[in-house]
């Protein structure tokens, strides 16, 4: 089985990067002359997928005209959270509510995703399904983070994810998430944490294990050493 339906979060604020996020939403920053958004669409497209939904609020204007101008060969319908931000839960219920597929990755642009993680997400989606699943996330050590005053999360073991004192693993921002995940929540502003922690007092939360450098633009400080790189 292949998953068929992308959801890549675009609304928020990027405060943590202003005064840059104040004139330009975080999703459209460039590093190496391209920007985060698309290197995560170019993702998607390696990875089989047929449709994007995208979501947006902070800036949508500049979004919405970013993908009319760049025509990717892929379908991507832009999704509005309408008169307020609805955070990461409501957003992607926003999104599952717009198709009638089951089952969703879901991405965060400000990981910079790239072709090395082409085929662990590939794996991480076997995983899910060999295991009949209902919700995976791609987790890596800490050590491999680029941003060393990233803490960790969640631990990790046996493809179960759990707290402790000493949290060693990070969430890079993407995930496999069933629809019927979200059936006693509606569409407004909560955290797609809520569902995690809930899974997770089950024993029912998954993890797959990422091997790759992790870069993700934590903030302004980050941003500007990774435009040295």
């Amino acid at each position: 089985m292949q998953i068929r339906t992308a959801l890549i979060l675009c609304a928020g604020f990027g405060e943590r990067l202003n005064p840059l996020t104040e004139k330009i939403p975080k999703p459209l920053l460039e590093l190496n002359n391209v920007t985060l958004l698309e290197n995560c669409i170019n993702l998607v497209i390696k990875l089989g997928i047929k449709k994007i939904f995208l979501n947006t609020f902070h800036l949508s204007d500049q979004i919405i005209s970013f993908i009319k101008k760049k025509n990717f060969q892929i379908e991507i319908q832009i999704v509005e959270d309408g008169k307020e931000i609805l955070d990461t839960g409501g957003g992607i219920l926003n999104m599952m509510k717009k198709s009638s597929d089951e089952d969703f990755i879901i991405f965060n642009p400000d990981t910079l995703w790239n072709k090395t993680y082409h085929e662990e997400i590939i794996k991480m989606q076997n995983f899910y399904f060999s295991n009949k699943l209902n919700n995976a996330l791609l987790l890596t050590n800490k050590t491999l983070s680029f941003d060393k005053n990233l803490s960790g999360d969640f631990n990790l073991k046996d493809n179960l994810i759990y707290r402790e004192d000493t949290t060693n693993f990070i969430y890079i921002g993407c995930q496999i998430l069933n629809k019927n995940l979200f059936n006693k929540y509606e569409v407004k502003n909560f955290s797609v944490t809520e569902i995690w922690n809930e899974l997770m007092k089950n024993n029912e939360l998954n993890g797959f294990e990422s091997v790759h450098q992790f870069y993700h633009l934590t903030n302004l400080e980050t941003f500007r050493k990774l435009e040295d790189l």
